[in-house]
């Protein structure tokens, strides 16, 4: 196989765009936690009686439903927040624009998260 980097990018371990593998990592790696977290959240939610209110509620009130329900979104947050960057660094030019977006994104996706969070703290205890 060949490399076909300067000596310079393979001594720093830096791809074309100067960052690095890390965000391909990390988008990799919250793909692969939702695909191991979503099918057992699917399932304790099906056999929960989820439909009906008093069941859902029930169903986040016990620690496995609030554990599973929390990494579901904690991954599918920032796996979102991971993807939607892509999009606005490859499709949006001008850099004011560029940086409002993504900053908007960051703020968005965390204060989803922190709503979900206090939602579900709020039916835990």
């Amino acid at each position: 196989m060949s490399d076909f980097r300067t000596p310079t990018s393979r001594v720093r371990g830096l791809g074309a765009s100067g960052h690095g593998v890390g965000h391909f990592i990390s988008q990799r790696v919250s793909a692969i936690a939702l695909f191991f977290v979503i099918p057992p959240f699917v399932w304790t939610l099906a056999t929960s009686g989820a439909p009906d209110g008093d069941a859902m509620r029930a169903y986040l009130a016990t620690p496995v439903g609030a554990i599973l329900t929390l990494l579901v979104l904690t991954a599918a947050f920032y796996h979102m927040r991971l993807g939607v960057q892509v999009v606005i660094e490859d499709y949006i030019q001008k850099h004011g624009m560029k940086t409002f977006l993504l900053l908007l994104n960051t703020l968005l996706t965390a204060g989803l998260w922190l709503a979900a969070v206090f939602s579900l703290v709020k039916i835990a205890l």
